[in-house]
């Protein structure tokens, strides 16, 4: 791997390197979106600043107002074949072999602080990588119009987490990432697929001594050394389901399959993915909302459970101790039923008010935006089952478990 004397970007550096698209802190909150356990890639580098890796390319992302600012760093390392990209690509196929061929043109070897790509490279593919990863066609201010018409507890408490999105993944980092989850905590599970992603990944670049590399490939998986290796690596059981669950795909589906399923309906999605070794139903409907196009998908927990029942007088399961597969589908379908066709992205807000309980009924003469905003900038996010998320600051001798 070619090092470069390179550094993280930083807007107030200068813009030149920089490129922008409009949109509003109301429609995007990087911090909340980036932090909550959808994905594990991201890093604040710098305040406001979020590096990571995306569509085979690392990136360093902040905000103003009402433009989101982008960096695309140079890819130091050796280049993906096609296969690996397709595998790999955040958008369509169409878009992402398009833009390869224009970033491999582009690449060349410099010492520069920091890297990007050439001013020349044509940067209407990155702004589509990006508006597709964060799904910037849904427009979250009229959700919350929707979502409050319908639901008086939702209007109650839709100013105090604006901007949470739901991205659109990777469906195989998003699925193998989610096998990670099982009963761990999100700084853990950060660890381990940074560790994934150094082990059978490919090199990306360096930025400030930090090593960045791309997904492993789903063939890169499956080899019959991947569970020892992970093991080696801290994995524990949950190697075994990643060797597992990749052999079968590329053994019994092949290597589009995955994508295939954002074609295909929600159930049946979620049933195919549970066919897959360590894929229960909580890791299947979070890989179907984050990765498969199915915005209907509401991952249940216990959490969610017990919103259901406190604030919604939800009474079905109250003599169960535990999620059974048809409590979560009752559960999912009474708020379908409230949410409508985005109940997964209504359902995220409520997952990040479990970091803040003291903000769970607002006083808005009380309770500045700024406010709320600087006490969420300082909650300790955890993780619980497959990303949802929890405020430990104030027991940070335990740790949040994600219980598949």
């Amino acid at each position: 791997m070619t090092t470069v004397m390179a550094k993280h970007a930083v807007l107030s550096s200068g813009a030149k390197m920089w490129r922008s698209l409009a949109c509003a802190k109301s429609e995007l909150r990087l911090d909340l979106t980036l932090a909550c356990g959808q994905t594990f890639r991201w890093r604040e580098t710098a305040e406001g600043h979020w590096t990571g890796v995306m569509g085979g390319r690392v990136w360093t992302l902040t905000q103003t107002d009402d433009t989101l600012w982008y960096h695309v760093y140079k890819n130091q390392g050796r280049q993906e074949d096609g296969s690996d990209r397709k595998r790999k690509a955040v958008v369509s196929l169409q878009v992402e072999n398009k833009a390869e061929k224009r970033f491999k043109g582009a690449l060349k070897k410099e010492e520069e602080e920091p890297v990007a790509v050439t001013p020349v490279q044509d940067t209407e593919d990155e702004e589509e990588m990006l508006r597709d990863y964060f799904q910037l066609n849904v427009k979250l201010g009229d959700l919350y119009k929707e979502w409050g018409a319908a639901d008086p507890h939702f209007k109650r408490i839709a100013d105090i987490f604006t901007g949470v999105r739901m991205l659109r993944q990777d469906p195989s980092e998003c699925l193998f990432s989610f096998i990670c989850t099982s009963n761990n905590h999100i700084s853990r599970i950060q660890g381990m697929v940074e560790r994934l992603c150094e082990a059978l990944g490919s090199p990306l670049c360096q930025l400030d001594e930090t090593s960045y590399y791309s997904f492993p490939s789903l063939s890169a998986l499956t080899d019959s050394s991947v569970e020892a290796r992970l093991r080696d690596l801290g994995f524990g059981y949950r190697a075994r389901f990643l060797q597992q669950s990749a052999k079968q795909i590329f053994d019994t589906h092949g290597l589009q399959w995955l994508e295939g399923l954002r074609s295909v309906p929600y159930p049946q999605a979620r049933d195919a993915l549970r066919t897959l070794p360590g894929v229960g139903t909580k890791v299947a409907d979070c890989v179907c909302l984050m990765s498969l196009d199915k915005a209907e998908a509401v991952p249940i927990d216990t959490h969610v459970w017990q919103i259901a029942k406190r604030d919604y007088n939800y009474a079905s399961g109250n003599g169960q101790k535990s999620i059974t597969d048809k409590l979560h589908r009752d559960i999912g379908d009474f708020f379908r039923k409230l949410w409508g066709p985005y109940a997964g992205w209504a359902q995220s807000k409520f997952q990040k008010l479990k970091e803040m309980p003291h903000l769970k009924q607002p006083k808005k003469e009380e309770q500045s935006e700024e406010e709320i905003r600087a006490a969420s900038k300082k909650a300790k996010i955890k993780t619980e089952e497959n990303g949802a998320v929890k405020n430990t600051k104030s027991a940070p001798q335990k740790k949040a478990k994600m219980s598949v």
